[in-house]
């Protein structure tokens, strides 16, 4: 079912229908929800109230109204030139683009000016506590974050749109890397800053995918709502920023209260700058809490793994044995896979493993060898003059260093939009 032609992707008529798969499989979700309501206190496990489901669902009819505009605008222009001019904004601010179209005037002017709420000093904590977990932190991410966010079934069908299985679970990684430390540098989120930059060109990747994806005449409208809508950023950006800190409880790195509002501060601005409207965000002061009750909520208005999850899961599996490893390729691939499936069996029940088709006999032996690593390290390190800022570099310089092993020979850069492939199925 295709997107009536009398409305755009960001001005759908809230008249609309919610989407079929709003609200359809609390069940399974409340189970695969498990990790996440350990980590909530008791007063905060509740289901959605009447008006939170229904902003949920609404949030599934929401794109991005600047993001959408702009991309509007880039399409009748013609691309390339349009692009130039995007570009030259995000590098160089709105000043550098002579006459700058209404659209594109609106989206910088937005963009570029901080909300009042913004902390520069809690921006640059947070990027330096997400340095904190090293290798083994990303690890965690990959696994409760990437992994277990396949799960989300209607998620990933505008994944598969814009050709992921095709592209492959590796290039997927890397970017997703690329753009996670670019974001987590400490300055990246400044108006300069790369992180900044990347998120604007990710913001505007996604509002060319609405577009594409829901011409489509395979989109299901009814059953889908809007590609890449508000309701699944929200899922998205509380993965990376909640799920980033269980994971780094997971490998047993310790993190502060104060660490923790950092991290939350950070990623509610990336989030804004990445189009998540504000009302969606986690509440500023709650932090964490605030960022688990969302998570909670948006995963019980999911729908659950499909054989496409299942597809998207065994490929982000096996990804390491794709790695561009200096030495011992054969290896350290089988390893790091061993490692990514030992923290799955820990995060997942049977049920979900058996729905991504991942093994359920792999023993929880990484995480259980990481907490006793990391512990050590974190307390005699920090017992000593200087230590936890060389904790936050070590860990920093970890996840630098990682990147040619993913990309190889190719420079670590992000897609341009496009090079966004489009299923014609």
């Amino acid at each position: 079912m295709t997107a009536p032609e009398a409305a755009s992707p960001h001005t759908m008529p809230r008249s609309t229908s919610l989407p079929r798969r709003h609200r359809s499989d609390i069940e399974r979700a409340q189970r695969a929800a498990q990790l996440f309501v350990t980590q909530l206190a008791q007063a905060d496990r509740r289901e959605p109230t009447e008006d939170e489901w229904r902003t949920l669902g609404e949030g599934l009819l929401a794109g991005d109204p600047l993001a959408d505009q702009l991309a509007t605008w880039m399409q009748a222009s013609g691309m390339r030139q349009a692009w130039e001019q995007v570009n030259l904004a995000i590098e160089q601010g709105l000043q550098a683009v002579a006459n700058p179209s209404p659209e594109l005037r609106a989206f910088f002017e937005h963009v570029e000016k901080r909300p009042a709420w913004v902390d520069e000093a809690l921006l640059d904590h947070g990027g330096r506590v997400s340095g904190l977990g090293g290798r083994a932190g990303m690890r965690g991410l990959a696994v409760t974050g990437l992994m277990a966010g396949y799960q989300l079934a209607a998620v990933n069908q505008t994944l598969l749109a814009t050709g992921a299985l095709e592209k492959g679970a590796a290039r997927r990684i890397a970017e997703t890397t690329k753009w996670w430390i670019d974001v987590t540098e400490p300055g990246a989120m400044a108006r300069t800053g790369a992180g900044f930059k990347s998120t604007l060109r990710v913001r505007i990747i996604h509002a060319m995918v609405r577009a594409h994806v829901g011409r489509q005449p395979t989109w299901d409208w009814a059953d889908l709502g809007i590609p890449v809508s508000q309701t699944d950023m929200q899922a998205t950006y509380l993965g990376f920023s909640t799920v980033y800190l269980l994971a780094l409880k997971l490998v047993g790195v310790p993190v502060s209260p104060a660490d923790k509002a950092a991290v939350m501060h950070l990623w509610r601005y990336i989030a804004w700058v990445n189009g998540v409207d504000e009302s969606r965000l986690h509440d500023l002061h709650e932090g964490e809490r605030s960022g688990l009750q969302l998570l909670y909520k948006n995963l019980l208005s999911q729908r659950m793994a499909d054989a496409d999850s299942a597809r998207l899961a065994q490929a982000l599996a096996n990804e390491p044995l794709q790695r561009h490893y200096p030495r011992l390729g054969w290896l350290q691939g089988r390893v790091n896979r061993s490692m990514q499936l030992s923290l799955a069996r820990l995060c997942m029940g049977n049920e979900t493993l058996k729905a991504l088709g991942l093994p359920v006999w792999t023993l929880p032996w990484y995480p259980v060898l990481m907490v006793l690593f990391n512990q050590t390290l974190h307390r005699l390190a920090r017992a000593m003059p200087g230590g936890e800022a060389w904790l936050m570099q070590r860990g920093r310089a970890q996840q630098r260093d990682y990147l040619p092993v993913l990309f190889g020979h190719q420079a670590p850069t992000l897609r341009d939009v496009s090079a966004v492939k489009v299923s014609k199925a």
